[in-house]
């Protein structure tokens, strides 16, 4: 027990700035199951898909770093021993993960409020399924400087009527939520954009043991006692939720097309075998140990690792995951293949397929919008 007491004073005292003022935590809901992803997601949970061949909770982490925060805890409930595997204690990415698993569906609020333990400091809170590249730094800057109790991320939308809408002051202030409103009842057009910044304080606010959400419950609540409780919607800032195949696709669309500020593909190409008459395109990346015969073309897409293209085979506009075979004269437009799929000879996979992992289509298969 002492010597437990001792390491958790090393920590809290190792949490502090040479000033002796808190550092900011962060703690991210990755505790979803994904399912409007599925079948991407039965056997990979949604925070480690790949985006561009990289686990999708690198590219908040990377957010979070950009602001100086490497303290992270990640609330979990399904699969959490596959994202605690292949994340570890996160020092291969420069920061120091913690975990910490739902015995239950908790709720965002409840989630947040089951870590306490973990994060009694100011603390961003990210949704698991958002990807951006928000100057977080910014954010905080101005949290600190209005004293708040709570900041809210916003993101503009073209169609309001399909989110809860907050209204804002013209100081910042949260004035109210609108829930999912009517058309003549839109006022603004912008939404909860699944980023929070919180004292420790608002931790009291939250009952233990309890599925409770923001914005249902702790959000009201700080209205309701009149706390100091902003908002922001940073300028010239990409957000997407990436959880529907449609959006996980134009993520990474947006990505190689390098539409996002602060977010770059470093590495396009690894090391791979490729035939001097096949073609892989300046957009696309294709990952290592991947074979690609001749008459091929990769077209815009992402191949994850090993993948196999067989000659004369069209991948165009698709993500493609590790060690899937696609047969000779096989055509892929605008469709996602998960793991160990084989995609036999001559198929056509179509636009807004979604192949789970070790899916099988047999030779000659149509399949998506433009089969016959």
């Amino acid at each position: 027990m002492v010597g437990t007491r001792v390491l958790d004073l090393i920590r809290f005292y190792s949490s502090k700035d040479h000033a002796g003022e808190s550092l900011m935590q962060a703690l991210i809901l990755a505790g979803g199951k994904g399912t409007r992803l599925r079948p991407l997601t039965l056997y990979t949970p949604k925070p480690i898909v790949p985006i561009c061949n990289r686990p999708f909770l690198l590219y908040q982490i990377d957010t979070l770093k950009r602001a100086g925060i490497t303290d992270i805890t990640l609330s979990l409930s399904y699969q959490p021993h596959k994202i605690e595997q292949l994340m570890g204690d996160g020092s291969d990415y420069g920061v120091h993960l913690k975990y910490t698993v739902e015995p239950q569906p908790m709720g965002t609020a409840g989630a947040y409020k089951y870590a306490e333990n973990l994060i009694r400091e100011p603390t961003v809170v990210f949704n698991g399924d958002i990807l951006t590249d928000l100057d977080l730094k910014s954010v905080i800057r101005e949290h600190k400087d209005r004293k708040a109790v709570a900041t809210i991320v916003l993101t503009p939308v073209e169609n309001p009527s399909a989110y809860g809408l907050v209204e804002t002051e013209p100081d910042g202030r949260i004035r109210r939520f609108l829930e999912k409103p009517k058309a003549d009842e839109i006022t603004v057009n912008t939404i909860n954009a699944g980023t929070y910044i919180l004292e420790p304080r608002v931790l009291d606010l939250i009952p233990e043991g309890e599925n409770y959400s923001f914005e249902y419950g702790l959000f009201p609540k700080l209205l309701m006692m009149n706390e100091p409780f902003f908002a922001q919607t940073p300028q010239r800032t990409y957000w997407l939720d990436i959880g529907t195949p449609a959006r996980y696709l134009q993520a990474h669309h947006d990505l190689l097309a390098n539409r996002i500020a602060r977010i770059h593909v470093k590495k396009r190409l690894g090391n791979f075998d490729m035939a001097t008459v096949a073609e892989v395109d300046e957009m696309s990346v294709v990952a290592d140990d991947c074979m690609i015969k001749p008459g091929a073309q990769v077209i815009n897409s992402v191949l994850g690792q090993g993948c196999y293209v067989e000659e004369k085979a069209v991948v165009e506009n698709s993500v493609i995951w590790s060690h899937t075979r696609i047969g000779a004269g096989a055509q892929l437009k605008g469709a996602i293949v998960g793991r160990g799929c084989h995609i036999g000879r001559s198929a056509f996979v179509g636009p807004n397929t979604v192949l789970g992992d070790k899916a099988s289509l047999t030779d000659y298969s149509q399949t998506g919008e433009q089969a016959q």
